[in-house]
């Protein structure tokens, strides 16, 4: 087996005999583009917060030239996708949540505004949609995830009736349909619920139920003391056993939910709704159905196909990287982050700031045919919204054990909720997401990237 260095070496030949070969790349279907133009150091497949991070920070090093770095994504808008949450709760307008991708990309970069189809990396070039590749030294693959709403029977119907009571956080055409839904409950049941499986931010699902209780709360609709009078009833139906995936939080949440009389449906599954019927399945294949007067879904999700199906991924689906240098196992010029990698832990923005920094620093490295370091330590942070305009500040690395900033710093105990993580959730983390994170400048726990 090659050695890394003996791999960069290698990959670093291939790539600039690629620039210098004629090609007799013709296609009919494709805009006209010069071949020295599909040529590049590095590809970045995707625009999101770790592909925009990425392409940015590996810029800032000041190592490559105009052009050099492609970034590829077919979107038209770039979205803050942690505000949906906020979206949800009232407290944020989707509409100041998004922008431009071409507007986010630095005019040095090289942007193809088109879908990847496949993957060749004995050859080290990725093939768009219109026929055209790309070829690259260095590849950095984060595309994000798909969000598959078809998962749950009848969901894509409810969400697309507007007279429905069924919503998601998850999609921008849909997370403001939270909001409404949730001002026009006056007396009820509403529930709020979690699928088995990987999802953004494994808080998100009861930080919106959180915000929600606040609101039917303050508006006298709800009495936690005394829950079987209040007009509304409130249950939190999560196919996983617990409340959260790290015990210290756990601990903590169920605690919340316990005094605050929220209902508590472990290990139910949502796999359809049929009207205001929703039905869960459970572990012995047992099905359970329940009424609902408001009902916040979320869908399963996963890899994109064309990342599943390519010889990238594992069994899973995931791209097969090692866990601490982010690189791929098989392919040593190919590395990943994000939500697509096969990382063992949470998938949220904050645990892309501390992912990039190692992605960046080792493929740099590759290239100067440098060992890559073994950084990455899991790190990842769940604000969790928890009503009353506080946050429980989760902070954990890989086997959830608790790695908080704070606690650390000041000796805080980040599970219980406070006012100023708060504000942090609300205001400060997205202010740095536009004007620092996607621009390269950054890098989480770590601070501004100059």
């Amino acid at each position: 087996m090659l050695s890394n260095r003996a791999a960069c070496r290698i990959a670093q030949t291939v790539c600039t005999a690629a620039r210098t070969a004629p090609t007799a790349r013709n296609l009919a279907t494709a805009a006209p583009v010069a071949s020295a133009a599909r040529n590049h150091k590095v590809v970045v497949v995707g625009g999101g917060s770790a592909g925009l991070s990425v392409s940015h920070q590996l810029l800032r090093t000041g190592k490559f030239a105009k052009e050099d770095i492609a970034v590829v994504d077919p979107a038209e808008w770039h979205h803050y996708q942690p505000g949906w949450t906020l979206v949800g709760g009232g407290l944020k307008k989707k509409e100041d949540l998004r922008q431009p991708l071409a507007g986010l990309i630095d005019p040095k970069l090289k942007f193809y505004n088109q879908k990847v189809t496949t993957f060749s990396p004995q050859e080290n070039f990725v093939t768009l949609d219109n026929g055209s590749t790309l070829s690259y030294e260095q590849l950095v693959v984060a595309p994000g995830f798909n969000v598959d709403f078809a998962s749950i029977k009848g969901l894509p119907e409810a969400l697309a009736d507007s007279s429905a009571p069924v919503s998601s956080i998850y999609s921008y055409d849909t997370c403001d349909k939270a909001f409404n839904s949730f001002s026009k409950l006056k007396k009820g049941n509403a529930i709020f619920t979690q699928p088995v499986g990987i999802v953004k931010c494994a808080g998100a699902p009861q930080k919106v139920m959180w915000l929600a209780w606040d609101m039917w709360k303050r508006a006298g609709l709800y009495d936690g003391s005394n829950p079987s009078n209040s007009p509304i009833h409130i249950a939190f139906a999560t196919g996983l056993p617990t409340m959260f995936g790290v015990p210290k939080y756990s601990v903590k949440l169920d605690e919340l939910r316990r005094e605050r009389g929220i209902e508590g449906l472990f290990q139910h599954d949502l796999v359809s709704i049929d009207g205001n019927t929703a039905t869960f399945a459970r572990p012995d294949g047992e099905k359970v159905t329940r009424k609902f007067d408001v009902l916040h879904a979320v869908p399963k999700m996963g890899p994109h196909a064309f990342i599943k199906n390519s010889p990238l991924a594992d069994q899973t689906g995931y791209v097969d990287v090692d866990q601490a240098t982010l690189r791929h196992k098989k392919y040593e010029n190919i590395w990943s982050c994000g939500d697509t990698a096969n990382l063992a832990t949470s998938k949220t923005a904050a645990a892309i700031t501390a992912q990039v920094p190692v992605v960046v620093n080792n493929l740099v490295r590759c290239m100067e045919s440098k060992h890559a370091e073994p950084h990455y330590d899991g790190y990842t942070s769940c604000p969790l919204t928890t009503g009353e305009n506080k946050v429980l500040l989760a902070e954990f690395k890989y086997g959830g054990v608790p790695k908080e900033t704070f606690g650390q710093m000041f000796g805080i105990d980040q599970a219980k909720p406070r006012r100023a993580f708060f504000y942090l959730k609300k205001d400060f983390f997205p202010w740095v997401y536009n004007k620092y994170m996607v621009k390269g400048a950054w890098a989480g726990p770590k601070g501004f990237i100059r």
